[in-house]
């Protein structure tokens, strides 16, 4: 005999509610600190954020007494640095408060996006001055220089466009979409300094968006929590910082590149393919996903004369767009010749620019041209980069694919004896989307991301040399004073922070996230 079912009000009766989950505990309180870590930002930008000498801020008096009196530009410091080391504990602080990664973690992530990235959008250019080089190409264009034959020193007065001058003679590495993007933006604006900048960063902003948009897509299709990969990718610090404040047009390159992907992942692979192409037409370096795209129209179980009828296809369309593109403005591939120039650069913190560093010191000390075997050293970096791609494309699972591109590409910033913190921006999403760990993965993660805000924070300050008697000596003041905050907010962050300290250390829970492939 089978017991009665009661009736709906009955069973509401006996059944004891069960108690909601929070998804989300508390994000209020990480989204206002990093709005005002923001906004700490932005106010210090007034002081020490990249400003061309044609700039009208500079009759301003707020922007006098913080970019010339020793006062004004030493709070400009401590804003900047607390600001910024504000924004990466927000950021930690908000990924703790996530107690189940669902829609509210998503809808928290958007907040900060929105929040963090608005006072950014109002700043100063921070952390570099490459939106300047941009405004100068523009003009290139603009008055009928090929840039890619001409540096920015062929426009008059060029030294009032706020560039750095390693572009007054550089060519332009850039593709023909972006060309025109800043053909745009100077024609449109009149070379007007700030609106030109406001423009450039509402391009920004659409990168921006694709990455929102897309990140977590590419994540599902890996097995991967969608809300969480964007956390780790669009909340990040680096991400806003690299993306809005400093107007890469990274941002626009990375954004087309990942929905590029997510078509040709989904087989609609002319659409991914088209986009994909449009992304190199920004900035070439993603040029290197055209072969990993190819294996992906080849299929799972393709056959060698399979994957190199579909190399060639891939490779034939998309060059095919850039050269149509370049018959459009008449410049041809003139960004090849652009794309050499970053490669005799170096810096400390890179390994193979330390390991070139080591190696010059020391033949330097035998007498020896210590400096021509450290390009020796740098040039081995690029061969072993090319040796990982070539393994990476011929060697692996049909099912890695993805993770097999985002290794071929980190080990193209790896090995380069010069690393940007905008490099390591192109790689977080794809590490995101393919899966980064509750272990060492993610703990490395929030060290990188600590490092490169560190580094920026005390590198790139426009600080205007207000002892006149040496102009050095204020520089370097202000990189120590901005350095020696950053690190110490780091310290306490790693160490002293009883709510972050442990997100450093080794973790007893078990891993979750470990992704399906």
């Amino acid at each position: 005999m089978t017991a009665p079912v009661p009736a709906s009000g009955e069973l509401a009766a006996v059944k004891s509610p069960e108690p909601a989950v929070v998804e989300v505990d508390n994000p209020a309180s990480p989204l206002l600190a990093g709005f005002v870590g923001s906004l700490f930002m932005a106010f210090g930008s007034v002081g020490v954020g990249w400003l061309a000498q044609a700039s009208e801020l500079w009759r301003l008096p707020l922007f006098i007494w913080m970019r010339t009196e020793g006062l004004g530009v030493a709070l400009s410091i401590v804003l900047l640095a607390i600001g910024g080391m504000l924004l990466v504990r927000a950021w930690l602080r908000l990924g703790q408060r996530v107690k189940v990664w669902g829609p509210a973690a998503r809808k928290a992530t958007l907040q900060a996006v929105a929040l963090w990235g608005l006072p950014m959008m109002l700043s100063v250019p921070l952390f570099s001055r490459d939106v300047y080089a941009y405004i100068g190409q523009g003009r290139l264009m603009v008055e009928g220089f090929n840039p890619y034959e001409n540096g920015i020193s062929a426009l008059s007065n060029y030294f009032q466009l706020g560039a750095d001058k390693m572009w007054t003679e550089a060519p332009v590495p850039y593709g023909q979409l972006f060309l025109w993007i800043e053909q745009f933006v100077v024609w449109s604006t009149n070379v007007h300094p700030e609106a030109s900048i406001m423009l450039f960063r509402l391009v920004a902003l659409c990168g921006v968006i694709l990455c929102i948009i897309y990140v977590p897509k590419l994540a599902e299709l890996h097995g991967v929590n969608p809300h969480r990969a964007l956390w780790l990718t669009a909340a990040n610090p680096l991400f806003l910082t690299n993306f809005i404040a400093s107007v890469h047009n990274d941002a626009l390159m990375i954004g087309l590149a990942l929905a590029g992907l997510y078509y040709c992942a989904t087989k609609r692979m002319l659409l991914g393919l088209v986009l994909v192409t449009l992304s190199i037409s920004v900035k070439p370096i993603t040029i290197v996903f055209l072969p990993f795209i190819g294996l992906l129209w080849a299929g799972k179980n393709a056959g060698w004369v399979r994957k190199f009828l579909f190399w060639g296809l891939t490779a034939a369309i998309s060059l095919g767009i850039l050269y149509a593109l370049s018959l459009v403005n008449g410049f041809g591939f003139g960004w090849i010749n652009g794309l050499s120039a970053p490669g005799s650069i170096w810096i400390w913190y890179a390994p193979v620019g330390l390991l070139g560093l080591i190696v010059a010191s020391i033949f330097d000390a035998f007498g020896l041209d210590g400096w021509a075997l450290a390009k020796w050293v740098y040039d081995a970096g690029k061969v072993l980069a090319l040796g990982i791609v070539a393994w990476q494309i011929f060697r692996g699972d049909h099912d890695r694919l993805m993770r097999r591109l985002t290794l071929a590409f980190a080990a193209i910033v790896v090995l380069a004896p010069m690393i940007q913190s905008w490099y390591v921006v192109w790689l977080i999403p794809l590490f995101a989307v393919t899966g980064i760990r509750d272990d060492w993965q993610v703990k490395a993660l929030y060290f990188i991301v600590s490092f490169f805000m560190i580094y920026a924070i005390s590198d790139q300050l426009d600080v205007f040399p207000y002892q006149a008697e040496d102009l050095g000596l204020a520089l370097a003041l202000a990189r120590i004073a901005a350095a020696v905050i950053a690190v110490l907010f780091a310290l306490y962050l790693i160490f002293l922070d009883p709510r972050t300290k442990w997100l450093f250390t080794k973790m007893h829970e078990p891993i979750t996230t470990r992704p399906v492939i």
